[in-house]
């Protein structure tokens, strides 16, 4: 008799309709498949193995980023549906490009461009195992697959870009390029909840100035000088060592206590049975 990779109630349920019976069949069918690897690997349900989560910690910006691939979306301009994203581990400050196709050499480009540019270069650039991402001119590590602590931090960032794209196609329609800028911009400036900080101050010291302060003028702006903006500016930079190490040691309290703690509790040990 042949049996499919399937839950043991459907193979049970499949063999009694096909005019087969014995008495111990629901028993059999569940210990057949309990030790099918095959109907285990490809079960709807989660099928990786349960593991505590370590997490990777970025003791400074810029040493360690993530990059990723999201799409496609709606053809734009000049054919591009993809969207290349990067995110540093630290700062999580973002980097992303519209792309109509994704190739080894334009990943080498956007890594040039948006990040080695403008950050120097990384220690580490964490991906995902896609072929864009090989390559003569890449050097790989490995990480076991579906690794909670490998790649998460860009696929999270992935996910609030691709949230913020949709909120806007219904409005351009095909033009999400055009807004792929406003959506970077409210999140290179909004807090995370991991460093308590925005993006853009933790890169330059200081908080950006948003639209809304000049529509409803904010103290900032309504008492701007000149030369005493010099000088904050000079103490923001004198500061700035010491925001970051505060922003490290709420990452770290982020990721123990909420992170760790939460998934920590739902991990059940999972095996195959031989």
């Amino acid at each position: 008799m042949l049996w499919s990779p399937r839950r043991h109630q459907d193979s049970g349920q499949e063999s009694l309709r096909a005019g087969y019976f014995w008495s111990t069949i629901k028993q059999d069918a569940i210990r057949l498949v309990s030790k099918c690897k095959r109907c285990q690997k490809h079960s709807s349900l989660i099928h990786q193995p349960a593991e505590p989560l370590t997490t990777m910690l970025s003791p400074c910006p810029f040493m360690q980023w993530g990059v990723d691939i999201v799409g496609p979306f709606p053809l734009a301009v000049g054919q591009r549906k993809f969207l290349l994203v990067a995110i540093d581990y630290f700062t999580k400050w973002v980097e992303a490009e519209p792309l109509a196709r994704i190739t080894e050499g334009e990943v080498m480009k956007f890594i040039w461009k948006n990040i080695v540019c403008h950050f120097g270069i990384p220690r580490e650039i964490i991906s995902d195992n896609d072929r864009q991402f090989q390559g003569r001119r890449i050097q790989e590590r490995f990480t076991i697959m579906a690794h909670p602590q490998a790649n998460g931090q860009v696929e999270v960032t992935n996910r609030i870009l691709v949230q913020g794209l949709k909120r806007r196609l219904e409005r351009v329609g095909g033009n999400w390029t055009e807004e792929l800028t406003s959506v970077l911009w409210a999140y290179r400036t909004t807090p995370r909840g991991s460093t308590g900080e925005s993006p853009f101050s933790q890169v330059y010291g200081t908080e950006a100035i948003i639209p809304v302060e000049l529509g409803i003028p904010s103290h900032r702006v309504m008492n701007f000088s000149e030369e005493c903006n010099k000088n904050l500016l000079r103490e923001n930079l004198d500061l700035i060592e010491e925001l970051r190490e505060k922003a490290f040691l709420r990452i770290q309290r982020y990721k123990n206590i909420i992170m760790i703690n939460s998934y920590n509790k739902r991990v059940k040990s999972q095996g195959f049975q031989v």
